[in-house]
């Protein structure tokens, strides 16, 4: 029998998918990291190799599966006694991917992230009698779990819940993380001012739907057509002492309510900026993704917001090709699109998902015809944002520094608030000189389709 014994007690880890993915990996990080694992950046120093897995689409089980097999490669030429698969690829196929690949010494899935530790020393003292470790995901990490920031220093991720109940018809998200989990405002805040006090400006909030935090807390959801929870999450939020930028994401427009547009109006913290899935315009196929809202309400509810936060940066993912998605449909997508003019916008194809509701809907769109709506979305946004960047030139805005350019360390970049990190634009800063995390006064003197080009000219 081979050693499992870690004498360095080092640790390589990979996180694919989102940010919400990579949250549970940095609780887990701050598990290990306690218990005396000390991380490498070489996966041939790495006596315990983990990787978070995604498989949301089919593009992200391939990296899933692509990345493990790769990584495998360590326990015949490295020092690897371990391999470790977590994550949702984990949680969804976890008896076939022990009959398949067995490389992988263990599967951990959504809900068991935290137990990493007792779970590694029991493979060490040869006490597991099973592979794979996945049950119905109930956990969520509270401010008492470690939790070691990968991100860089000045911005972090706040996962202020977990799950969701939404249903909609094309998801597995409610299979793979379980029905809504959220965490109480004092815990949040309590995560965001330890986190502030390790020097976090920005704080994005995520979770897989913003609208629906606290209803399964007392005191939780709407009540009069205001939703208090939310209120007051953002209200704490922006109190809390060298936090700078508080950033929302995935607010459904169907529960978004007027007080807290009015709170993001007059908040000097609260980002002018919303991440608000539609998915869709055409009301046939909203009704067939299972969404509460219709065209109007979406319209309206941009509308109202447009007329209560001047200048509030939208963002918005769709599908296109949803099954039954007639040309008519298609048509009402993309005038919605041109109507509401988003400053960004994720198109996403769609794709027959097993374990969808969606799988089983007839009329499906053949993939030509979802690759040319895809191009007519595609070129109709980016002129759409090259024009709403327009209104940048000449102007001088707060930008939060994120170190050398990508390209060329002769640049500078980083992002504005309507600038969300990873998924959105840049502004590219060709004069001037600042360290990663100032936030700077930075004048616009060019623009292109999505970055910004601008020269510092004060702190």
């Amino acid at each position: 029998m081979l050693d499992k014994k870690f004498q360095e007690k080092s640790i390589y880890f990979s996180s694919l998918g989102c940010s919400k993915n990579l949250v549970d990996s940095q609780v887990m990080l701050g598990h290990l990291k306690l218990d005396g694992f000390k991380i490498t950046t070489e996966p041939e120093d790495a006596e315990v190799i983990i990787v978070n897995t995604c498989s949301f689409v089919e593009a992200a089980k391939v990296e899933s599966i692509e990345t493990v097999l790769d990584l495998a490669s360590y326990k015949e030429d490295g020092k690897c006694k371990a391999l470790v698969m977590s994550g949702c690829m984990s949680q969804r196929y976890s008896a076939e991917l022990e009959a398949e690949m067995p490389e992988v010494d263990m599967f951990i899935g959504t809900g068991e992230y935290n137990k990493i530790v007792p779970l590694l020393r029991a493979m060490e003292e040869g006490k597991l009698e099973k592979k794979s470790f996945v049950e119905i995901p109930r956990y969520i990490h509270t401010e008492f779990d470690p939790r070691l920031n990968t991100s860089p220093g000045y911005m972090a991720w706040l996962k202020i819940s977990e799950g969701c109940n939404r249903n909609c018809t094309f998801c597995i998200i409610p299979t793979l993380r379980g029905k809504l989990r959220s965490r109480t405002v004092d815990s949040l805040v309590a995560e965001a001012t330890a986190l502030a006090a390790s020097g976090v400006k920005e704080l994005n909030l995520i979770s897989q739907d913003f609208s629906d935090y606290g209803v399964d807390l007392a005191g939780g959801g709407k009540i009069d057509n205001k939703n208090p929870m939310i209120y007051e999450l953002l209200s704490r939020l922006e109190m809390v002492e060298g936090i700078e930028w508080v950033r929302v994401f995935y607010f459904y427009p169907d529960d978004l309510t007027e007080d807290v547009m009015d709170l993001m109006a007059k908040s000097k913290k609260i980002t002018k900026y919303l991440d608000m899935p539609v998915q869709h315009f055409a009301d046939g196929v909203l009704r067939r993704m299972n969404r509460r809202v219709t065209n109007d309400v979406i319209h309206q509810k941009i509308a109202t917001l447009r007329a209560k936060i001047p200048g509030i940066v939208l963002r918005t993912s769709i599908i296109v090709g949803f099954p039954g998605e007639t040309e008519e449909d298609f048509e009402k997508l993309l005038e919605g699109i041109k109507l509401a003019r988003f400053n960004h916008l994720g198109v996403f194809k769609y794709s027959d998902e097993e374990g969808t509701p969606a799988l089983r809907l007839k009329d499906k769109v053949s993939q030509e015809v979802i690759d040319e709506r895809f191009e007519k979305l595609y070129e109709a946004q980016r002129e759409i944002a090259r024009e709403l960047n327009q209104a940048y030139l000449g102007k001088v805005i707060d930008v939060l520094v994120e170190g050398a350019h990508e390209e060329t360390d002769l640049l500078l970049q980083g992002r504005h608030a309507g600038q969300a990190p990873d998924i959105d634009g840049k502004v590219i800063i060709n004069d001037g000189m600042a360290k990663a995390g100032d936030i700077v006064k930075v004048e616009i003197t060019e623009v292109l389709d999505y970055d910004l080009v601008g020269r510092i000219i004060g702190q």
